[in-house]
């Protein structure tokens, strides 16, 4: 009976497992908790972020903060929304997110912290956890045309475009220009 068991092919897993706790030089990744709905609220208050996200409506208050963290502590979905924390303090998210049957990969830093790396240094550790766990996964991303830093740390990470479309943004209230990407495991490992 053990060497049926034996010979029987390994079955991957469609999903990733459980949103982890990752320790990155600087920062720790974490799950999300409903105690981040103020830290969330202040950073998408400003215009200047938000405006990068195609999804997040402006103006962001406290209530949809907890709106959000309801959906994404739930635990009814297998994607990973990552709190980016640098000495206790929210300062960002990085999600792995399963829409379509595609991973695709959302981020976001509080405006006080940008030009420090920090989302570049976030970015790498979840990627680098998301493909121990699923290394035949491929995640799509994208940036607005007008966002040469997301464009630079996708490029970076080894992503591929793939087109241009435009996108609704709902903080702009109007269609933008979206450049499209795909990164294999295999293009992460070779950046």
């Amino acid at each position: 009976m053990s060497a049926m068991l034996a010979e029987r092919p390994a079955i991957k897993s469609a999903v990733p497992g459980p949103c982890p706790v990752i320790e990155t030089e600087r920062l720790v990744l974490r799950p999300h908790r409903m105690q981040d709905a103020d830290a969330i609220a202040a950073s998408l208050s400003d215009f200047s972020v938000v405006r990068m996200l195609t999804r997040v409506p402006a103006p962001y208050d406290r209530e949809d903060g907890r709106d959000w963290l309801n959906m994404v502590t739930s635990g009814l979905k297998p994607d990973w929304h990552l709190a980016l924390t640098l000495d206790g303090v929210h300062v960002g998210v990085a999600s792995l997110e399963l829409r379509h049957g595609l991973w695709h990969i959302g981020y976001w830093l509080n405006r006080f912290y940008w030009g420090r790396g920090l989302m570049t240094e976030a970015v790498d550790g979840a990627f680098e956890r998301f493909f121990q766990r699923m290394p035949q996964a491929e995640i799509l991303g994208g940036a607005f045309a007008d966002n040469p830093a997301s464009l630079r740390l996708l490029e970076a990470r080894g992503f591929r475009t793939i087109g241009v479309r435009d996108v609704y943004s709902k903080a702009r209230n109007a269609m933008a220009p979206l450049v499209e990407s795909r990164l294999s495991q295999a293009d992460f490992a070779a950046r």
